[in-house]
C-alpha cells in the first residue's frame, strides 16, 4: 500500500497495479480496505442512511394517520404453504 500511496506525480493506480501484476481493482479494494483497517475513513455511513430511510417511512406513516384520523391495525398474519 505504501508505494500506491506514496507514487510520484503522474504515476496513476493503474501503473502501480501493473507493476505489480494485480487489476487495478484488486489494488483500489486493498487501498479502501487499509483506510478502513487504519479508520481513515468514517464508517456506518451506509447504516446511517437506512436509518434515516427508516425513520422517514415512519414519519410519513405517521403524518398520514393523523391527517386520514385512521388509527394502525395491523395485518394479520398470512400461513404460508410451502409449494410442492
Amino acid at each position: 500500500m505504501r508505494v500506491a500511496r506514496n507514487r510520484g506525480p503522474g504515476v496513476t493506480v493503474e501503473q502501480v497495479a501493473t507493476d505489480f501484476e494485480v487489476h487495478p481493482m484488486t489494488l483500489w479494494q486493498w487501498m479502501r480496505r487499509a483506510d478502513i483497517d487504519a479508520a481513515a475513513k468514517p464508517q456506518g455511513r451506509h447504516h446511517t442512511q437506512a436509518l434515516l430511510c427508516l425513520a422517514r417511512r415512519r414519519a410519513d406513516v405517521l403524518f398520514a394517520m393523523l391527517r386520514d384520523g385512521t388509527f394502525y391495525e395491523p395485518q394479520p398474519v398470512r400461513a404460508v404453504t410451502p409449494q410442492t
